[in-house]
């Protein structure tokens, strides 16, 4: 975590990287005899944190994974190849490192939950580190289940290489996705509504909404963002957000980068062109010409040219238009550095150590989610488009009446819900999974979204709308190590 200093961590990492693929004793430093005070429950809770910037997680292949897949973006580096032409495969490094990186939080998270209530310390903040904790291990375990399914539920820290311990069998996604609503609910209830750096109630439920949506659940869904838009939260200057630095209430949770090269974030050297970026090289997740047509590079704020981006030299880099920059080459750049590029990532090269936070959550998402959720169980009413107006008017864009054809029926507005959630969260790692419930939801009421993975599939794969790749496969060590789970089916 940005800003938070502790010497202790590092012993501490010792025993808060153990899981299940990690099967080596665990050094001299143990649970028993590490967990003494009230900085000793700080330590663990930030290694807790910590697991979420890694490259296996918001450092690198979630967003990877979130956007290379999707209409918003491709690539020709090798490096996210599988990812964009929908050709993965149980060794495909994104894979595994989601899926690694995904169980090392989990872990440093069971373990805050299982020896800090032990610790005497200061109550309220005791109780407070149990829900960030919680947070964490329900983010880790939503991210896990939307890539892969139903995957093995642990909610007790994996503290040996036994065989009885590291080996267990698949649980449904149901029974994943019931643990991470038992944990938001819980961590809301403990966590403060502000807290500078860290979770907070909000935040918990934000992500609830979320994971209402992907089941379904729309009044579960309402109710879930209805709590924090209760906040009442202003939507600034768009441009503004980015990049991402704590940006005050719109911000609900973001992954925190201190820019050192142990704490610093490398997705802006993925996406950005040079000098902004360390070097040149092909980039990941270019914006696809389709994006750029869909959107409207006109009147909308988020997509519009604003300003010339130059380097500190004052050679011009190229247009900014906010979500996106029109690049151009810039000292000592090639054509690696033409064309359009992610532009929600603003820093200057860092040797892949970038300040830039990375957002996970946002007010915005919540206005839109209750929209979403509202439409689908009355169709267009004002309440929906109270909340989807606000994200369209800070856009710069006209407010919607219920005469506007964007809301004549049910169907025209979850057209526009699904529109502006595209263009109001592009490149944040979302979009791939959209899709996915997209298709989901299609399954069970033919023609809901006019776009879904599916669609995305069949355009990759020869017309083949294959449904099992709506979820990766498990990495092949997971199924080396544990006999006791079976891959996912067509992998």
């Amino acid at each position: 975590m940005k800003k938070i200093v502790i010497p202790a961590l590092a012993a501490l990492s010792l025993l808060a990287s153990c899981n299940f693929l990690q099967k080596e004793p665990l050094g001299s430093i143990t649970p028993e005899n590490f967990f003494a005070s009230g900085d000793d429950a700080e330590a663990a809770l930030t290694a807790s944190y910590d697991a979420l910037q890694g490259t296996g997680a918001y450092g690198q292949d979630l967003n990877v994974v979130g956007e290379m897949p999707s209409d918003n973006c491709t690539s020709t580096n090798g490096d996210v190849n599988a990812m964009d032409k929908i050709i993965w495969t149980p060794t495909t490094s994104q894979v595994n490192n989601v899926y690694v990186q995904g169980y090392q939080g989990i872990n440093r998270a069971n373990i805050v939950l299982k020896y800090v209530p032990t610790i005497t310390m200061d109550t309220a903040r005791r109780s407070q580190i149990l829900g960030e904790a919680r947070f964490i291990r329900a983010l880790n375990y939503f991210n896990l289940a939307r890539v892969y399914g139903g995957v093995p539920l642990r909610t007790a820290p994996t503290e040996s290489g036994l065989a009885s311990d590291v080996n267990i069998a698949r649980a449904t996604t149901d029974q994943i996705y019931d643990q991470v609503v038992a944990d938001l609910q819980r961590a809301a209830i403990q966590m403060p509504t502000s807290n500078s750096n860290r979770a907070t109630k909000n935040s918990a439920n934000a992500l609830l909404a979320r994971v209402q949506l992907t089941r379904r659940n729309w009044a579960a869904a309402q109710a879930a963002a209805a709590k924090v838009l209760t906040s009442n939260i202003s939507l600034g200057s768009f441009d503004a957000l980015y990049p991402a630095e704590n940006r005050g209430p719109e911000s609900l949770f973001e992954i925190q980068y201190a820019g050192s090269a142990d704490g610093g974030n490398i997705l802006p050297d993925l996406a950005l062109p040079s000098p902004l970026a360390t070097y040149s090289f092909t980039k990941f997740n270019i914006p696809t010409a389709e994006l750029i047509a869909y959107a409207d590079t006109t009147t909308d704020t988020r997509w519009k040219f604003t300003s010339i981006v130059s380097a500190a030299s004052g050679k011009v880099i190229g247009r900014s238009h906010v979500s996106y920059i029109d690049g151009k080459p810039g000292p000592g750049g090639n054509g690696n550095d033409v064309g359009r590029f992610v532009f929600k990532w603003r820093s200057i090269g860092n040797n892949f150590s970038s300040a830039d936070n990375t957002y996970v959550l946002r007010y915005a998402e919540v206005l839109l989610a209750y929209a979403e959720a509202v439409n689908e169980q009355t169709g267009p009413t004002q309440d929906v488009l109270d909340k989807l107006n606000r994200v369209r008017q800070r856009a710069g864009l006209t407010a919607l009446t219920l005469a506007s054809p964007q809301a004549l029926t049910k169907q025209a507005m979850r057209n526009e819900i699904d529109r502006q959630r595209r263009l109001e969260l592009a490149f944040e790692g979302e979009r791939w999974f959209d899709l996915l419930r997209y298709a989901r939801h299609n399954q069970a009421e033919a023609g809901a979204h006019v776009t879904t993975a599916l669609d995305i599939i069949a355009q990759q794969r020869n017309g083949a709308r294959d449904v099992n790749y709506l979820v990766f496969p498990l990495p092949q060590t997971e199924i080396n190590t544990n006999p006791l789970v079976q891959q996912n089916p067509g992998y």
